[in-house]
């Protein structure tokens, strides 16, 4: 699936968000993107998922209800068909990047073991970037620097593992999807539910101007990037 940054103005019965009438931005990340995840249904057929969530991307994949229905499993802790995730009180809408009618183009990006990524940002004044992440295997310790036109500044966030729930009160780690199930190389469900796809927030200061993102993670965990998406100041 093609994707272009999607810039949209919320309205007032969305959320908080659309009531402050910030702009909220789904960043176009699909040069990064080197694995699909997520088994579609595209054209009355299963395309398997073919680098995975865990087990070093040879363990598990998620489904999407679609695929799931025709698979005869229960599809209450699959995927939801839509892969727009609506806002919530505490994040905007977010895009993932599968998409039932695409059996061709990657879905999200993983990084093995040490490594790293550099998003770029459309060059805006944000309160906020939002990224979809999965850490498998243990929790992932990331760095970010925030590139501004100006300078850079670095966070650092520590992802917990996929299978954690997360307390409600954390400010920086939410959720974009929760209690999934997931599934093997042959198709067989391997467990029924708990695994999530988490939502970390990162501050951004908004009198200074965005142009990128470097993501950089140590050696544990397996991690999986979902997402980029932005709120505007």
């Amino acid at each position: 699936m093609r994707f272009r940054s999607v810039i949209v103005l919320t309205c007032a019965a969305c959320s908080c968000f659309a009531q402050q009438k910030r702009r909220v931005i789904q960043i176009d990340i699909s040069k990064l993107l080197n694995a699909r995840p997520v088994t579609t249904l595209t054209g009355a057929k299963l395309i398997n998922w073919s680098k995975g969530i865990d087990g070093n991307g040879d363990g598990d994949g998620y489904l999407t209800r679609a695929a799931a229905l025709f698979n005869k499993d229960d599809t209450t802790h699959a995927l939801p068909d839509n892969p727009v995730f609506a806002s919530s009180r505490w994040h905007p809408a977010i895009q993932l990047h599968y998409n039932n009618a695409d059996s061709v183009h990657n879905q999200a990006r993983f990084v093995s073991g040490e490594g790293g990524f550099s998003i770029d940002i459309p060059r805006k004044h944000y309160a906020a970037i939002y990224l979809g992440l999965t850490s498998s295997e243990g929790p992932s310790a990331l760095e970010f620097d925030l590139v501004y036109t100006d300078g850079t500044e670095t966070k650092k966030h520590l992802l917990p593992d996929y299978y954690d729930n997360i307390s409600l009160k954390d400010p920086d780690v939410g959720y974009v999807a929760t209690d999934l199930a997931k599934w093997g190389k042959n198709g067989v469900m391997a467990e029924k539910d708990h695994h999530n796809i988490h939502l970390l927030k990162l501050s951004i200061d908004p009198h200074r101007k965005l142009k990128g993102i470097v993501v950089r993670k140590s050696k544990g965990g397996y991690l999986m990037f979902w997402s980029a998406t932005g709120v505007t100041y």
